[in-house]
């Protein structure tokens, strides 16, 4: 957990309100967020501080945001969805991340897991990630420099893993690294994509698709 107060020191003082943060938990629960976990960890991580300077102003809308590299930060909406969905009502022990992005999402299941692996392929993105967190000093986040598409086998297995790029399947190398019992939430589709929530069983997977959702394509490699 932090080992200091959310938004101390940062850039944006104004954007640091309460009453900002709180106005955005109360559209989340007009959209059918119910986990209070969840809500608590998305109303005390300061997302203004996550994008550039020139959008603070916009960064506790309901609306993905550029972030550079050709990426985006997902909405609030969508990153609630799928993390609820993740716990359901069930504590996280440890966690895989696929795409770090900006760090947003990573420090928000820092607060409701026990452990994070959060793996990014754009090098010069992970950077900024790392520059973004540098201050929230969360001691259970390990970022990583690597192909998000094979995932951490050497830290597997994990209870949940999300995935904040979309594919057209599930991939089979994500899925063997879930523990049993344990949950994927992943953007899946070529054309058209929608949530999917994978969950691992003594007998195999199950799955059950949520909300039509639009992420940037999951690519293999790193750079």
């Amino acid at each position: 957990m932090s080992e200091l107060p959310f938004g101390a020191g940062a850039r944006g003082i104004g954007m640091t309100s309460q009453r900002t943060r709180d106005r955005m938990i109360a559209r989340l629960r007009e959209k059918g967020i119910r986990d209070e976990t969840v809500l608590a960890a998305m109303a005390s991580v300061p997302r203004h501080l996550f994008v550039d300077e020139a959008l603070a102003s916009r960064a506790y809308e309901d609306s993905a945001l550029p972030i550079g590299f050709e990426q985006t930060i997902s909405q609030p909406f969508v990153v609630a969805r799928m993390l609820a969905e993740l716990r359901d009502g069930r504590p996280l022990g440890r966690v895989l991340e696929v795409g770090t992005g900006c760090g947003y999402q990573a420090a928000v299941l820092a607060q409701v897991a026990s452990e994070v692996y959060s793996i990014e392929r754009i090098a010069g993105l992970l950077e900024r990630a790392r520059a973004n967190l540098r201050a929230l000093r969360l001691a259970n986040l390990r970022l990583v420099h690597g192909d998000g598409a094979r995932g951490l086998p050497d830290a597997a297995p994990f209870d949940g893993i999300v995935v904040a790029a979309a594919s057209p399947k599930a991939s089979e190398l994500l899925l063997q690294q879930l523990a049993v019992g344990g949950r994927m939430i992943a953007p899946l589709g070529a054309e058209e994509q929608a949530l999917c929530l994978i969950e691992r069983t003594t007998k195999g997977f199950t799955e059950k698709w949520l909300d039509a959702v639009r992420f940037v394509p999951l690519r293999a490699g790193k750079q």
